[in-house]
């Protein structure tokens, strides 16, 4: 797929959330391997200190600097962010006033943890800010990176995390922290920036990725696409489902179908707790096909799931179903 076909043409600061456990972690790292596919250059970035990349990746814990984790299709590559706050915290002191002294002073003592709690807002600015400033930066005329992709909080949290502009109010009106702040927000409001959001064909999941969708979309943040994850194929015909649904499956032909498997022996108590079986995959099949009829939001992506776990090789086939899907 060209360029030109990809759905997301000028975008360069992918944000993935997602309800804990519907395998955001997973999607950013991707969709990260997705659109460095053709040679490109991409960093993921961590922001919430769980070193789930590392762990993905299959490469020791991730320092506070960025590191090459992957080779992507056609060539490109995958460099990998763990965000330690402190660190970023003095690295935002030296930027701004020059006190990197003073900022490891303050670690020892405790007082950034003292900082960023009584004023929980600083640790968001500090981290957009750190992502932000990996989307602005340059070697020469070109950015360094192709894209940047973040594994960001939870949808739950997402609207605040990302409207950063109220807090940074709070905390100053003017100055250097206002201006960062306002330096962020012009970044993650642009055309440049979208939220994609991770869900499960489950009531809940689904039902917070559409509450996020319409808070994040009332705040003026772009928002991207919806990846439905680990999702299940039907292993049934339609027919067939239906009648299981019912309890209506015809179980001497079942069990006829066994035996002529081979598996003459207790043919019909292996067929009932079959056709047990079937019912459960009915009813979840149904529930699946429900919530999928609520996210009408589009582009909407499809990811399989991987009977045999995740793991490098399953990380590259979903890259892979994205890159299909017209992700990038």
């Amino acid at each position: 797929m060209s360029v030109e076909d990809t759905d997301w043409d000028g975008v360069r600061l992918h944000i993935v959330t997602g309800k804990g456990g519907t395998g955001k972690t997973t999607v950013a790292a991707a969709l990260a391997l997705a659109l460095a596919s053709g040679g490109k250059k991409v960093l993921l970035v961590e922001v919430e200190g769980r070193q789930g990349v590392a762990q993905l990746f299959d490469v020791p814990p991730l320092p506070y600097e960025e590191r090459k984790v992957a080779v992507a299709h056609g060539g490109g590559e995958v460099f990998a962010l763990a965000i330690d706050t402190e660190e970023a915290l003095i690295e935002y002191l030296e930027m701004f006033y020059n006190l990197r002294r003073a900022g490891k002073a303050l670690t020892k003592l405790g007082v950034i943890d003292f900082v960023t709690t009584i004023a929980p807002g600083l640790r968001d600015v500090i981290l957009t800010g750190k992502v932000t400033e990996s989307v602005r930066r340059k070697e020469g005329r070109k950015f360094k990176y192709d894209a940047v992709v973040m594994d960001a909080p939870p949808t739950g949290r997402i609207t605040q995390f990302l409207n950063i502009s109220d807090e940074v109010s709070n905390l100053a009106k003017v100055g250097p922290v206002r201006n960062h702040g306002d330096l962020v927000m012009s970044v993650i409001r642009s055309p440049q920036t979208r939220v994609h959001f991770v869900t499960l064909l489950e009531e809940m999941p689904v039902q917070e990725t559409l509450d996020g969708i319409h808070d994040l979309g009332a705040s003026g943040i772009g928002i991207g696409g919806v990846v439905v994850n680990m999702e299940r194929p039907a292993i049934l015909s339609a027919e067939a489902l239906d009648s299981a649904g019912e309890g209506a499956l015809d179980l001497e032909e079942v069990t006829r179908g066994l035996k002529a498997s081979g598996l003459e022996q207790h043919a019909a108590d292996l067929a009932a707790a079959l056709a047990a079986e079937a019912g459960e995959h009915s009813q979840r099949t149904g529930l699946e096909q429900r919530e999928k009829a609520r996210i009408t939001h589009r582009p909407r992506y499809d990811l399989p799931f991987l009977p045999d776990g995740m793991d490098l090789a399953g990380l590259y086939e979903l890259a892979q179903a994205l890159r299909d899907q017209g992700a990038a």
